[in-house]
Order: structure tokens, then sequence, then C-alpha cells
């Protein structure tokens, strides 16, 4: 596979995030959303995240700016490799999953750096995109999440240590494209691991 391929298919994959993540803001205030198809276990659920993986946050004034500048300099390093993958002839496998990990931190260091000054607050109203009114500043966007799948919710047995007795919700992560695609990115890596890395 070709950079050229690689490098279109981490576009395609970012705009999708991106389409996705504008609508959402645009049409939805904050912890709104909907049931995909009726289904209670499949919900489009808007929330907005400092950028971390499960919502954590860095402590301090400078936190979420260092969290930004390292993915920017995360995101040179990934193109290094899916190049460096492209000139060494790597497999299909390794070149697809580099561009899905290439195109989700992008996906997410767009949030993170523009939209903080592309919108106005979501907390009780919907978001306008190019407002005069911005939440944030540059480099402290928040992240948008709206899928959440959350499959089974419950009392755990009363017999399990720590937990027994406490209410549970089977898959609580609320997530996004650029999410998926570097899950999907890493689990190829994962999956394929002897081919991959031989």
């Amino acid at each position: 596979m070709s950079f050229n391929k690689a490098l279109f298919l981490a576009i395609v994959v970012i705009i999708i995030d991106q389409i996705s993540k504008i609508y959402i803001k645009t049409t939805y205030a904050i912890y709104g959303g909907f049931e995909v198809l009726g289904l209670d276990w499949f919900r489009i659920h808007f929330i907005e995240n400092e950028g971390m993986a499960w919502g954590v946050e860095l402590p301090g004034n400078y936190g979420k700016l260092l969290l930004t500048v390292f993915r920017i300099i995360a995101v040179a390093g990934i193109i290094y490799w899916l190049n460096d993958s492209v000139k060494k002839k790597g497999s299909k496998i390794l070149i697809v999953a580099i561009a899905l990990i290439l195109a989700g931190a992008v996906g997410n260091i767009i949030d993170s750096v523009f939209y903080g000054v592309l919108f106005n607050d979501s907390h009780g109203q919907i978001a306008t995109l190019f407002s005069d009114e911005p939440y944030g500043t540059w480099f402290h966007g928040k992240v948008v999440d709206m899928f959440y799948f959350p499959i089974w919710r419950g009392n755990l047995p009363n017999w399990l240590p720590f937990w027994g007795g406490e209410q549970f919700t089977f898959f609580n992560a609320i997530f996004n494209v650029a999410d998926v695609a570097i899950s999907v990115g890493v689990g190829l890596l994962i999956l394929f691991n002897k081919k991959v890395f031989k």
C-alpha cells in the first residue's frame, strides 16, 4: 500500500469523525441524544471531555496544553512510522493500522486545538459553529464524544468484594469515531502481530 493511499484513508476517517462531531455539537445540548433504532443499549449521548482516554484530566493550568503538545509530537512520530513502514514495504495490515491510529489522533487533536475558539458553550444550549462568544481558547478545546453502549445495567452481586451491591453499567465508556479508529488500529496490530512485526 502506498503512502498516498494510507494518507487518503486517514483523511477519510478524519472527515467522518469531524462531520459526526460537528453534527452532534450543533444539534444537541450537552447530555442530549437519542436511542439508535429504539435500542436501549445503543445510544447517541453527547458529552465533552478534556481529551484523555476515559475522561482523565491532567492537573494544573497547563495540563491540557501539555497533553495537546504531546499529541502533536506523537502524530509527527506516527507519520514518520507510516512513511518508514511504506518504504520498507510493510504489510498492508500494518499500514492500514498506522493510518487508522494517525486518523484517530488527528481527529481528537482538531477538537483540542480548535473547538475552544470555534464553538460557544454546549451546556443548556445547542452550540453555534463560528460563535462570537467561544467557550475556550486555542489548544483548550474539549473533545466531543457520542457513542454509548450501556449493554447491561444493574446491581452487582453482594458477594463480590469491594463493589458488591453497587450499581454497575457494562460498557460505560462514551467515545467517538476517532477513538474507534485508534482502537481498531491497535486491535489490528495486536491481532496480527506475527504478520505485522516479522
